[in-house]
């Protein structure tokens, strides 16, 4: 049956890279943002097509590209959710202790209502991008637990019926399954995540509350920390809903073919899961083989959520090469997204709408 469904892909696949060419050569008048425009006219776009799965289908995006129209174009046009990459993060919203400025996540959640989009919010407790002030002195566990508290009920009464879900502690866990030595675990102990969670629900009982990490895709030492600590969470009454698998992928390491019976068994907890940050990165140069495996990963992951009623929706990581993290923190590595530097589709880009259903 794997090797059917493989000869499917390859020939969708051919045909997909065929009708690629065909756009590129063609240089369709008018640029992505003329060509976001036909696609939205004529056919239906990957958010359209996970709206029939009662699903939603997002990208990432950050401030300073927003003044790029073209990028913004399509941004608006092709997906239904987006995610602030970095605007929310606590460096960008607290950088004075007790000093809030909201003007970059503001930025784009007022972005997201003029194209009708909803909004993730991206992060309130993470080991990282943490301002000065914070990592540049020692806390007592009262004091820290104050400033935590107050940062998180500060940002989500902020955001209060603006975003549908947060997710609230990023990356807690090591890869063996030990608990990251963040500040906030060195201080306060593994019940820094309860109560930030608890803390979170308080300021927006209707919001959605999820963990979220990396290599948490396929079923392992870090998934299985997650599902362990989300099964306490739960059984305590703790206010988490859901469980956030970024799928930060690279060919080089092979794909998590688990993917499914792991989001299957965070469902039969009661949890919904997402794929909040996924982008497929390769070594340079990208080649045609490379491009087609992309494209197959990123149809089997969009199969592997389409399968679990409670994986709700799925994210990439910003949708254009000309955006992506990647290359400035893996020398070497880049085109891990579906669309190009010069925002033209790839073959993941056809790989997605085949598996959503689409043509």
């Amino acid at each position: 049956m794997r090797s059917r469904t493989m000869r499917r892909t390859a020939i969708r696949l051919r045909l997909a890279g065929a009708l690629a060419a065909v756009l590129v050569a063609g240089g369709v008048a008018g640029g992505p943002a003329a060509q976001a425009a036909e696609r939205h006219g004529k056919e239906p776009t990957l958010a359209d097509l996970a709206e029939r799965h009662g699903r939603y289908f997002g990208s990432a995006t950050d401030n300073p590209e927003l003044v790029d129209e073209p990028y913004k174009a399509l941004l608006g046009s092709e997906f239904r959710q987006i995610t602030p990459g970095n605007g929310m993060k606590w460096y960008a919203t607290e950088p004075q202790q007790g000093v809030f400025d909201f003007s970059q996540g503001d930025e784009i959640v007022n972005l997201a209502r003029a194209n009708r989009q909803k909004v993730r919010g991206h992060t309130l407790v993470w080991h990282s991008q943490l301002p000065g002030w914070l990592t540049g002195r020692e806390w007592t566990a009262p004091e820290l637990r104050a400033v935590l508290k107050k940062h998180v009920q500060a940002e989500v009464r902020h955001y209060r019926g603006k975003v549908f879900a947060w997710d609230v502690v990023n990356e807690a866990f090591n890869e063996d399954g030990t608990y990251r030595e963040s500040v906030f675990y060195k201080t306060l102990g593994p019940g820094y995540i309860a109560d930030a969670l608890r803390w979170a629900h308080q300021a927006d009982p209707r919001v959605r509350l999820y963990l979220n990490d990396y290599n948490i895709e396929g079923i392992g030492p870090k998934s299985d920390a997650y599902y362990r600590l989300a099964k306490e969470l739960r059984a305590a009454g703790v206010p988490l809903h859901g469980i956030g698998l970024q799928a930060h992928l690279a060919l080089q390491y092979g794909y998590p073919t688990t993917l499914e019976d792991n989001l299957r068994r965070f469902s039969r907890l009661g949890l919904d899961t997402a794929l909040t940050e996924v982008d497929v990165r390769m070594q340079l140069p990208a080649t045609e083989e490379k491009l087609a495996q992309q494209a197959e990963w990123y149809r089997d992951l969009t199969e592997a959520c389409l399968a679990v009623r409670r994986c709700v929706g799925i994210t990439v990581w910003d949708y254009t090469d000309k955006y992506s993290w990647i290359p400035a923190f893996f020398p070497g590595e880049g085109a891990a997204l579906p669309w190009d530097e010069q925002l033209r589709p790839k073959p993941a880009y056809f790989a997605l709408r085949g598996a959503l259903g689409g043509k």
